[in-house]
């Protein structure tokens, strides 16, 4: 009768809020994955007794409360670096909050009108739902693929799981667990099916986890330098700035390249277009060449205007002496990297006119980069939490590298969110991942998702490890995404079927 009574109104929703922030707790840096397991036992039975309606009100606070706990840290992007102030920085936080929430009451409204009360609807379609409302979120408006359930699991159990079928297929898990946590509390006692099939599903993540998907090559363990200047944010784009930034990763590296094999400079280090810069990197990359290393960095690159299009520039990689390639970032972060509505907003407030937010996206086919005769699959910042964009570069690529600036995050969480879901990508793959970044938290995780070696935040240092080459294909990284989504899919679409009513009838 209480939990009835709590259940309902607006008591109903605070709870849903409380729920949604309890994902938050779930991930880096707190690291709690049980409560990712409460929060969907609870988010369950929130719903258990709405109309489709009322569900829909009670998602979204499931995810406004999510979104508000989860990505705070677009506050400190806005107020600290866009220098918007305190009202409006908050609200615009709400205002992204409260709309991304619509996609969780969209999954609410949608479990309650169709899945719910069929047979097998109050697990195996509440998980479902879920995992297709976090993959619509990873491609809808060019995407979000943030604060997944999946992504709190990377040392539980269920990270077995990952190199085949991804971050969704533990996000289908989790929600699963808690549905059938749920149904054993509303009906008091154990519910065979569901238990064998949570008991099969923890276990076997488990025991994945015993599996060598990939395996090392014969290549020497890669001697790895990245330089971390922590350039603070509100200088580092100054034009008086640009030759002691220069002097400053020329010097630092200058003990580096007898040592290393590569030396990274992380994401923009160059704080100008590279032909404004040329005559310098080449000048540190013949340096470089003399040591068979090869240094790889982020920089602004522009290409210059044709007769049939204009000039377009790029946030990109590139790499320098015992190395080759360049590579333009495919996925723009919104405001930061591009404005939405250009004509609009720009000259509204100071966060609309960032420095180097005027970028194109790279083109979807382009070249890996290369260290010697190492192969090395290129992500820049916001792209390593695309899942998707892995399984192109494999099995060619020997190891994974990901350049990021996180000094837009401040001192919130988003920096060891991000390092996380990079860890995920890693464990996906089956390979090394180099982490470069401006200001923390730079590192290198192997196949399995464990970090080697890391830096601190805010500290100029320099972080050195080795990285092993790995060659192979996890189930993952040929299949993608697509196997778990096709699967969930399919769950929704039995359930609504005839098929679904005699399955019940069977089991009954």
């Amino acid at each position: 009768m209480l939990l009835n009574t709590l259940s309902k109104g607006w008591r109903g929703h605070l709870i849903a809020t409380i729920a949604g922030a309890l994902i938050t707790l779930s991930l880096a840096p707190f690291n709690w994955w049980p409560t990712a397991i409460a929060s969907m036992c609870l988010f369950i039975w929130l719903l258990d007794e709405l109309s489709p309606k009322e569900a829909f009100k009670r998602g979204w606070f499931f995810g406004f409360g999510l979104f508000l706990s989860g990505s705070s840290w677009i506050y400190v992007s806005i107020h600290d670096y866009g220098y918007a102030p305190v009202p409006l920085a908050a609200g615009l936080t709400l205002l992204w909050s409260m709309s991304w929430a619509i996609l969780a009451a969209s999954a609410a409204y949608t479990y309650c009108r169709w899945l719910r009360d069929k047979p097998a609807g109050r697990y195996l379609g509440f998980a479902a739902i879920i995992m297709l409302d976090e993959w619509a979120r990873s491609w809808m408006l060019t995407g979000f693929p943030w604060l997944f359930l999946g992504y709190g699991h990377i040392h539980s159990p269920l990270a077995g799981l990952a190199p085949v079928g991804g971050v969704f297929s533990i996000s289908f898990a989790v929600a699963l667990t808690g549905a059938v946590l749920f149904n054993h509390f509303k009906q008091k006692k154990l519910i065979p099916v569901q238990a064998v099939l949570v008991a099969v599903i923890w276990i076997g993540g488990g025991a994945l986890q015993l599996i060598n998907w990939t395996q090392a090559t014969d290549h020497a363990p890669v001697n790895i330098a990245m330089v971390q200047a922590n350039i603070p944010q509100e200088v580092k784009w100054n034009r008086d700035q640009l030759w002691p930034t220069l002097r400053h990763y020329q010097k630092t590296s200058s003990t580096l390249w007898a040592e290393n094999d590569i030396v990274i400079w992380p994401e923009s280090a160059i704080p100008s277009y590279y032909h404004n810069v040329r005559s310098f990197l080449n000048q540190v990359g013949e340096l470089a060449e003399k040591h068979d290393s090869t240094l790889i960095t982020g920089l602004p690159f522009q290409i210059a205007a044709t007769n049939d299009q204009a000039a377009r520039s790029h946030n990109s990689i590139m790499a320098f002496g015992n190395g080759d390639g360049l590579y333009h970032k495919q996925r723009l972060v919104p405001f930061g990297e591009y404005v939405p509505l250009e004509g609009l907003l720009r000259g509204l407030i100071q966060f609309f006119d960032l420095p180097m937010s005027a970028f194109n996206a790279g083109s979807g086919n382009q070249h890996a980069l290369t260290a010697g005769d190492l192969t090395l699959a290129p992500f820049i910042c916001y792209e390593i939490v695309y899942s998707n964009l892995i399984p192109a570069w494999l099995p060619e690529a020997d190891l994974l590298i990901t350049i990021s600036n996180d000094a837009w995050f401040g001192n919130s969480i988003g920096p060891l969110q991000h390092l996380e879901m990079a860890q995920m990508r890693a464990l996906e793959s089956g390979r090394y991942l180099i982490r470069s970044t401006g200001s923390g938290v730079s590192a290198i995780v192997d196949q399995r998702g464990r970090i080697i070696t890391r830096g601190q935040q805010f500290t100029q240092e320099v972080i050195r490890g080795q990285a092993q080459a790995y060659q192979g294909s996890t189930p993952f990284s040929i299949g993608g995404n697509w196997p778990i989504v096709t699967i969930c899919l399919l769950i929704c679409l039995l359930i609504n079927s005839r098929l679904g009513a005699i399955t019940g009838k069977l089991r009954r």
